[in-house]
């Protein structure tokens, strides 16, 4: 199992990353609301990760503190869930709101989420609700952060075109091609940065 990688923030592309550490590449896909976190390119960095074997591949799922990672490993645990709706999920909303969501039956938030319907939200509230519950009194959620986009550094390496990035980004996180066209065509001005787009843009579908 591979729990954490310490290294050099070589390449982001959202939602995936490329950190070397002792001369291995790590290629490793991370929610938006850790992504925002990350520094700079070329600077260290900390990923906590989540390591999943297929018949077909070997992924690894980044996170920003051992709180988000302890809810996503919960969030998969649910039926029908897998890391990549789970990926999904903690980009339209943080660990620390999804958390509140499903305390408090929000059903209508999580079902704004792309692959999340109705019977999936009511899903996730029955079987999450005690887990949940139970990680936050035990502290395993205690490190993590509230997002919010106000005041946060824009540290993201952006392309030639932000805006057909931002909408690949998305498109990688579970949305329809002519959603995230239309998301991004909605929000964008001029001097964006591709971590800008896809912020405003979650933000205004959720």
């Amino acid at each position: 199992m591979i729990g954490r990688i310490r290294g050099t923030l070589i390449e982001k592309l959202p939602p995936e990353v490329l950190v070397e550490a002792g001369g291995v590449g790590y290629e490793i896909q991370l929610p938006m609301s850790s992504f925002y976190q990350l520094p700079e390119a070329g600077q260290e960095t900390i990923i906590y990760t989540h390591f999943v074997v297929r018949e077909d591949a070997q992924l690894l799922f980044g996170f920003a503190s051992k709180g988000e990672r302890a809810v996503f490993r919960e969030l998969i645990k649910a039926n029908g869930v897998g890391p990549k709706l789970g990926l999904t999920i903690l980009s339209g909303m943080s660990a620390e709101q999804f958390m509140h969501c499903v305390q408090n039956s929000d059903v209508n938030a999580l079902v704004k989420l792309p692959g999340v319907g109705k019977k999936t939200a009511e899903r996730l509230v029955v079987e999450l609700k005690d887990r949940l519950e139970k990680l936050h009194t035990s502290g395993g959620a205690v490190d993590l952060p509230v997002m919010d986009s106000t005041g946060v550094e824009n540290t993201f390496v952006t392309t030639d075109d932000p805006r057909d990035e931002a909408i690949s980004a998305l498109v990688a996180l579970g949305y329809k091609p002519a959603q995230a066209d239309k998301a991004i065509k909605k929000i964008a001005k001029e001097g964006q940065s591709s971590e800008d787009l896809i912020r405003e843009a979650l933000r205004a579908m959720v």
